[in-house]
């Protein structure tokens, strides 16, 4: 293919990956006008017992000490085991967070998710392996189910922004999010008049990589939360420069800013971020644990409205994919809408 026909067939992708994003906006938008549900506390399924987040998120909802406001709205009844027997860390722990939420908590356990779906409101998507999630969100979706889904959304920006087309087609309300981004800390430098405008941001966490996942979809997502949590959306290239021990991504933004990620994978690990601002430089420290997000989802649940939209879930995805496009290009910038129209291609290809 000649130089300006290239040209132009990239400017053609990269037009289809911001449709994407518009029309996932919308629907975002188009959802906050569902009616809430009307019947409460609403039956919630899980799909995936391989993370310690089921039986953090249980022991949260179906406590009657601890399920007070919006947690009283939603109690977790049915549940799918599910687990990647190539993935030690998810099969190993099924059988043990099975028994705890069968046994300690009174949650029917299903053999199949149509099984599941059959006696659940509402499903949080939990499978620490992002790449089933494509084909386990399909019966929800078909089921017309308003589901969570725990990070990753998936095991690549390809099955990522085919799970949100395939929501907006269904009309069901999807959100997903770490829980990071509700800590007090990340929370505070957000409208902060101390802060101002938020100028830049340097975000940190572990970055532990599994060998199935894109290296910052499995641990580092957490940070790169916290990074778009406070910076926003609007990234326009990623350039990346990896060592065993650390990664070191910088995102720069259609308005000049400049967002980092930092992921620890020796030293002291921990969860924080530095805000530059136009008033003030904010120091965000500390983990405010599963409480905050779990209230979210509740809320979600309640009244279909998605607290994170489409397009930022999506462009944090694709800002961890160009990561991983910028070290095989030995630290080369790499441009948000290229991945994304890349990712587009290839769910073309496999229609």
């Amino acid at each position: 293919m000649n130089e300006p026909n290239r040209r132009d067939s990239l400017k053609t992708l990269v037009a289809g990956a911001g449709a994407m994003f518009a029309r996932t906006s919308l629907y975002a938008e188009e959802t906050a006008n569902l009616t809430p549900f009307a019947e409460m506390p609403l039956r919630a399924g899980m799909i995936g017992l391989d993370t310690s987040h089921v039986v953090a998120f249980t022991g949260l909802l179906n406590d009657p000490k601890k399920a007070a406001g919006v947690l009283s709205n939603v109690r977790v009844t049915s549940a799918y085991p599910g687990g990647s027997k190539d993935i030690p860390s998810s099969i190993d722990r099924v059988a043990g967070y099975t028994a705890t939420l069968r046994d300690k908590h009174g949650v029917k356990i299903h053999d199949s998710i149509e099984a599941m779906l059959a006696e659940v409101d509402v499903v949080f998507l939990e499978s620490v392996d992002g790449r089933p999630h494509l084909e386990q969100i399909k019966p929800v979706l078909k089921a017309k189910k308003p589901v969570f889904v725990d990070k990753p959304v998936a095991g690549s920006l390809a099955d990522a922004v085919l799970i949100y087309s395939l929501a907006e087609q269904s009309g069901v309300p999807i959100f997903s999010s770490s829980s990071l981004r509700y800590s007090k800390s990340t929370m505070g430098a957000r409208n902060n008049p101390a802060v101002g405008d938020v100028l830049g941001a340097i975000a940190f966490s572990p970055c532990s990589l599994e060998e199935h996942h894109p290296d910052l979809f499995w641990y580092g997502v957490h940070g790169v939360e916290s990074l778009f949590t406070i910076m926003g959306t609007g990234c326009q290239s990623v350039t990346r420069t990896h060592t065993e021990d650390t990664d070191l991504v910088t995102g720069q933004w259609a308005d000049g800013r400049i967002g980092t990620f930092r992921g620890i994978r020796k030293g002291k690990a921990d969860y924080g971020a530095t805000v530059f601002g136009s008033k003030g430089i904010y120091h965000a420290m500390g983990y405010s644990g599963y409480q905050p997000l779990v209230e979210k989802i509740c809320q979600f649940f309640q009244d279909g409205k998605p607290p994170v939209s489409a397009q930022e879930t999506l462009e944090m995805f694709a800002f961890m994919e160009a990561a991983d496009e910028s070290k095989r290009r030995g630290g080369a910038p790499v441009s948000i809408a290229d991945v994304m129209a890349a990712a587009m291609v290839k769910n073309k290809a496999g229609s």
